[in-house]
């Protein structure tokens, strides 16, 4: 029996109006990889940031290693063995690869200078170490590095010294398949190594994968601890939820013959020669792999980026489009990928995102009245059931599934003819991504075209209509749904029969 690395006992958090941790219990062992999994809200978060020092618990108490911690700081924590890889990485842009895995504990010599040898030295080993040797440049600045870059700089931040427990919270979110073997190849020589890893995740099939035990959270208390071996998918899913869900979605066509969107011969910095329509009712799925220029594409079309060449028209109608306001008066709306960067203003409250695009809407002679802005951002959030203690709480406080519904619920407020979706459920859980394709079937039965990009090969299937698959920016002819097969889709990613 391999003994107790971490034990949680009783640990119990509330916020104002939120219990989001009540009585929960747990323990991971030495050499064990236990997958902690929970619909967005469960309170996975919140035991990582208890665990990591970014919050103090109300009640119960953590032991590492046998020894009842207290982890006032995330230096405390690090410090005690506990380390968080966490989701979006933390780098700092005008350093090195180097500076930011020593970052704060820089090695040094006599007199307060930093040992930039002795610190090149360590990162070139663990680099070796563990897998990475040749993946990044340690000279590299932050600024330059790719995502997957990122999250190599994040481990071995983590990894540098003394740890005994590291969690990886929702780490293949921007990772390519390769990325993602590679890291499952690392996390399995941790656990031989001896560590306890905690991997976080809402892709079942990847804690199927890498997991020997599964802790389920639901509402802020354990509903199950199950060895992976003799669980399945379905049953990990019911205790998330409390309830039975379809695998997958299917929907029934809805497109009209009306054209929403009509690119042709457009050109930019990423692209050659793109040209395709999308109607009113209609999905269309744009896939590809990493690099392909799906996101560029989508945010040539939104006027974040130059458009070379070529046009772009909205219901007949030839728009020129230089800057996102340009596409918010065209009736495009855009969730991006990175909604925490690109998509949502953290500090600021639900109700001022919500109304962001339709700030024009509501002001009188420049002049935004809180009640006309209740009133009109109200009910969406009821219809799309964003959980908040109120309309004035800051989004960045909301779980990701909750954040993406604000993003979700703007421009449902704005009733743009297009709206384009990048990554819709990406790192969201089971129950939020079914509520999430049911408002996108909704919003094709009422006629809102629909250009999603998604990398999951499911979700492509069962909800777009169409699928254009995206090669070195370029596209393919569309396939329609009942060509499309996940076979025909990597075939044209991989720039098999391209036109």
């Amino acid at each position: 029996m391999k003994s107790a690395i971490l034990e949680v006992r009783g640990v119990g958090k509330s916020f104002p109006g939120v219990k989001a941790l009540s009585g929960l219990s747990m323990t991971v062992h030495r050499g064990e990889i236990v997958a902690f999994v929970g619909e967005n809200g469960a309170g996975k978060s919140t035991l990582l940031k208890i665990l990591s020092g970014d919050y103090d618990l109300d009640e119960g108490s953590v032991l590492l290693d046998g020894v009842e911690v207290a982890h006032a700081t995330p230096l405390d924590a690090r410090r005690g063995g506990f380390r968080l890889v966490r989701q979006e990485p933390e780098i700092v842009p005008h350093i090195s690869v180097a500076e930011n895995i020593f970052i704060g504990e820089y090695p040094t010599l006599g007199g307060g200078r930093v040992d930039f040898t002795a610190m090149r030295n360590t990162v070139n080993d663990l680099l070796e170490r563990y897998g990475f040797a040749g993946l990044v440049d340690i000279e590299a600045l932050g600024r330059t590095l790719s995502p997957a870059q990122m999250h190599i700089v994040e481990i071995l931040r983590a990894l540098k010294d003394g740890v005994k427990v590291i969690a990886f919270d929702e780490p293949t979110s921007s990772l390519t398949k390769e990325e993602t073997d590679r890291l499952f190849d690392l996390i399995r020589l941790l656990r031989d190594e001896g560590l306890g890893v905690i991997y976080v995740s809402h892709r079942l099939h990847e804690v199927m994968e890498i997991s020997e035990r599964v802790v389920v959270l639901k509402d802020g208390v354990p509903t199950g601890d199950l060895m992976t071996a003799e669980t399945t998918e379905q049953e990990i899913v019911q205790l998330m939820v409390g309830r039975e869900l379809a695998h997958g979605f299917q929907r029934e066509e809805t497109t009209t013959d009306e054209v929403v969107l009509e690119v042709e011969h457009l050109s930019s910095r990423w692209h050659r020669d793109i040209s395709f329509r999308i109607r009113a009712g209609e999905i269309v799925g744009f896939a590809g792999l990493v690099g392909a220029g799906r996101t560029e594409l989508a945010k040539v079309l939104f006027g974040e980026f130059e458009r070379t060449g070529g046009t772009v028209s909205i219901c007949g109608e030839e728009k020129n489009i230089k800057s996102p306001a340009d596409a918010i008066a065209a009736n495009i709306g855009f969730a991006p990928e990175n909604r925490k960067a690109e998509g949502l203003i953290l500090v600021r409250s639900v109700i001022e995102n919500v109304s962001m695009a339709i700030y024009s809407v509501l002001a009188r002679f420049g002049v935004l009245r809180n009640r006309e802005m209740y009133d009109a951002v109200s009910p969406y959030v009821r219809d799309l059931d964003i959980k908040t203690p109120s309309l004035d709480q800051e989004v960045g406080k909301l779980s990701g599934g909750n954040q993406q519904k604000v993003v979700l619920a703007r421009w449902l407020a704005a009733k743009p003819k297009l709206l384009i979706l990048d990554e819709p459920t990406r790192a969201v859980d089971v129950g939020a991504k079914a509520e999430i394709y049911r408002l996108m079937d909704d919003l094709a039965r009422r006629g809102m075209a629909i250009m999603m990009i998604s990398s999951e090969l499911p979700e492509l299937l069962s909800m777009s209509d169409r699928i254009i698959v995206m090669s070195d920016g370029a596209i393919s002819r569309p396939v329609e749904k009942a060509d499309a097969t996940e076979e025909a889709i990597v075939n044209l990613a991989l720039g098999k029969g391209m036109a």
